[in-house]
């Protein structure tokens, strides 16, 4: 059967504060004057680059971020866009000055995540798929992906997750893997960088783990792992 989500609530964990919000997400915009359907998909946007505190995303020049993001921080959660090509372009707010642009194909009833990322003038608008359809709600297990935003374009970093290391270079995007309900200890290291963190995670639910900050720095802008629930698995018709 196919797999939904329900109950969207999404958080991101900074240093010293907690953004919380519950959103549904459903497979189609309806048209209020002709109650028809119109294929959709949904798309959240995260600001990971360190040195921008106010950072809005569209999508072919319609706002996705309704308000700037900073460092750290989301949209809130899936959003309906409208499906096929869209061109993703990311600005420094208010100045308009644009940070990155892209271009995407997005496919009816799926879910994406384009993730800000870079410093210095160099920045990119990450677009991951989140094949949430391959994942299982019958296991009782927990599903954690990552995401390397600290800004080394050159080394990669060394990430484990439940005890599993694997090599992921700046800007990647791992798969989601499957894992048991409770704390998980995560950890990435590599040059200039030394950072670990337990989680607790919950049966039948989405993380994504964020891995952000520049190597070396003592500031705001330090190494950090950070996270969101995507959401909670389910199976139609249960």
């Amino acid at each position: 059967m196919k797999k939904v989500f329900l109950s969207f609530r999404t958080s991101i964990i900074a240093a010293s504060a907690l953004f919380a919000a519950a959103v549904l997400f459903t497979s189609c915009m309806k048209n209020k004057d002709d109650n028809m359907n119109i294929p959709a998909a949904g798309l959240m946007a995260l600001n990971l680059a360190p040195d921008q505190q106010s950072v809005v995303v569209t999508l072919n020049g319609n706002l996705l971020t309704q308000t700037p993001l900073a460092f750290g921080s989301y949209n809130g959660g899936y959003q309906n866009i409208y499906t096929g090509e869209r061109a993703i372009e990311s600005y420094d707010y208010p100045s308009s000055s644009p940070l990155a642009t892209t271009s995407y194909k997005f496919d009816e009833d799926k879910y994406y995540s384009v993730f800000v990322v870079g410093t210095s003038g160099k920045y990119r608008n990450v677009v991951s798929f989140d094949n949430f359809d391959s994942l299982s709600s019958i296991s009782g297990k927990a599903y954690i992906r990552y995401i390397n935003a600290i800004t080394d374009s050159v080394n990669a970093q060394n990430v484990t997750v439940a005890g599993v290391t694997k090599a992921a270079p700046y800007a990647s995007v791992s798969q989601f893997v499957e894992v048991n309900p409770g704390e998980v200890n995560i950890a990435v290291n590599g040059a200039g960088v030394d950072a670990t963190r337990a989680i607790t995670v919950e049966a039948k639910k989405v993380y994504t783990v964020l891995l952000t900050g520049v190597p070396g720095a003592t500031d705001a802008t330090r190494v950090q792992i950070r996270f969101i629930s995507n959401g909670t698995l389910t199976d139609e018709g249960k």
